[in-house]
C-alpha cells in the first residue's frame, strides 16, 4: 500500500476534514445553529481522538493503509472522543455511539479503501501496458 512520507499531511487534512463534516452533518441533522463555529466545538474530542491515533500507530509511516493507520485512526478517534465529551459534560449515548462508529468508519476507513482500490487497478492497467 502506499507508504510513502510525503503522503501524511495530505492523509491528515483528510482525516481532520472528513470529521468536521461528520460534526457539521450531526448538528444540521439535529437543526443546531452556527454550523461552522459549532462543528468545531463537536469535532474537537473526535479531532483529538484522531491525532492520540495518529502517534500511537506512527500512522505517517503509512498514512493511506487501511491497516492499522484507518482503523486505529477511526477507532481511536471515537473511542477518545467520547471519553473527552463525557469528561467535558457533553452528550455521550448509545445511539450517537454507534452514528459515530459506523459514520467515522465509513469515512475514515473508506476514503483509504477507495485509495487501495484506485492504487490497484492502476498498477493493474499498468502491468497489462
Amino acid at each position: 500500500m502506499l507508504s510513502s512520507s510525503r503522503l501524511w499531511i495530505p492523509a491528515a487534512g483528510a482525516d481532520l476534514l472528513l470529521i468536521l463534516v461528520f460534526a457539521a452533518i450531526g448538528r444540521d441533522a439535529h437543526a443546531r445553529g452556527d454550523i461552522v463555529s459549532g462543528a468545531f466545538m463537536t469535532a474537537w474530542p473526535f479531532l483529538a481522538g484522531a491525532a492520540i491515533a495518529w502517534l500511537a500507530v506512527r500512522a505517517w509511516r503509512s498514512p493511506l493503509a487501511v491497516w492499522p493507520s484507518g482503523v486505529c485512526i477511526w477507532l481511536g478517534s471515537v473511542l477518545v472522543g467520547m471519553l473527552l465529551r463525557a469528561a467535558t459534560g457533553q452528550t455521550v449515548v448509545l445511539p450517537f455511539i454507534i452514528v459515530a462508529l459506523i459514520s467515522l468508519g465509513v469515512f475514515l476507513v473508506g476514503y483509504r479503501a477507495l485509495v487501495a482500490l484506485v492504487v490497484r487497478a492502476s498498477r493493474k492497467r499498468q502491468r497489462r501496458v
